[in-house]
This record gives C-alpha cells, structure tokens and sequence, in this order.
C-alpha cells in the first residue's frame, strides 16, 4: 500500500467557516454510523460537537488543515505547552469519503514529526467511537488511562459532572482520556 502524501497547513481566517463546517459532518457521520438517525447523542444545533466547543478549541488552539496532495482531507488542533510540553490533541478529523486510507494515522505521524519535544501527547474521545478509540490504541500507540463518566466526571468541565445525567439521557455519557508518553 502507497503511504499517503500528507501535509499539515495552518488553518487561515478564510478558510475557518469551512473547518468548522467539515469537523461537524465528520462528527456526525461516525455517529450516525454508530447509531442510525437517532437524535439523542447532538449537542446544540443538532450537531455531535457544537459550533461552540469547536470555536474554543480553535480560540485555544493552534489548527492545522490536513491535506492530501493539496487536497483538503481534514483538519486539528492542537494545544501546546511549550513549558511542560504536556500536548492536548484537541480536535482531529478526517472527511468521510475519504477514511480507511491511512490519512488520519499520516496526519498523526506529521504531528509527531513536527513537535518532536512533546513529552506527553493527550486527547479524549466518546465511548462510542470505536473507530477513534482503535485508532488512537491500536494505530497511534496511545493508551486508555481515564474514563469519565457520571460516577467519574471530568474535573477539568466546568459542570464538574452536573450535566452528566442530563447527557446519559442524550445518550452521551463517557468519554476515554488517551495519553501517549513520547520521552
């Protein structure tokens, strides 16, 4: 198999809306691939994750877009600590049409390459994401150390776990914390 040829491109002011627009469809693709066209795992505006959570992770975050000869395939962001360089992989996502062709686990590797004095690489991902779940075990070499969930809340959410059964009722109970030791 041909490894992808894979860039990383800083996300620009005109190419924002489009970022924003394309992460919600490749949220919601993987759950509508999980759970049919069942309603119950949206957060606002009928979305898997919310025009808010993605402008904060983008207001705290550097975004890159993922490309593919040129072509846009996806995009992430990422928290750097240039101090403890305990990384946050906050966001990442692959366009649908294209999955299954190595482009995510690419995008990861370009990552990596590109800030080589992370110590610890950290990201979460929701329990029904087995697709994430195996690419960030099995493929990225991360490890499941947390799972949050109403009898173990997040203490980094503001809520502090308030929400949890308001989102077990949406069907959105549990989150996997990764992490990946690098040094």
């Amino acid at each position: 198999m041909n490894r992808p040829k894979i860039t990383l491109t800083l996300l620009t002011a005109e190419d924002r809306e489009q970022f924003i627009l394309d992460n919600q469809r490749a949220f919601k693709y993987g759950a509508l691939e999980e759970f049919g066209l069942r309603d119950g795992h949206m957060e606002a505006d009928g979305e898997i994750i919310s025009r808010e959570t993605i402008e904060q992770s983008l207001k705290e975050g550097i975004a890159y877009r993922i490309r593919e000869n040129g072509k846009t395939v996806g995009g992430l962001v990422l928290k750097i600590d240039e101090r403890t360089q305990h990384n946050h992989l906050e966001l990442l996502f692959i366009d649908p049409a294209v999955h299954s062709k190595g482009l995510g686990f690419a995008a990861w590797q370009a990552v990596e390459r590109l800030y080589p004095e992370t110590r610890l690489w950290e990201t979460c991902t929701p329990y029904f994401e087995t697709r994430n779940i195996h690419f960030y075990i099995n493929k990225c070499g991360f490890h499941a150390v947390e799972f949050f969930n109403r009898f173990h809340p997040d203490p980094h959410e503001p809520e502090n776990g308030e929400n949890y059964e308001a989102e077990n009722d949406r069907g959105l109970e549990g989150m996997f914390r990764f992490e990946k030791q690098m040094k």
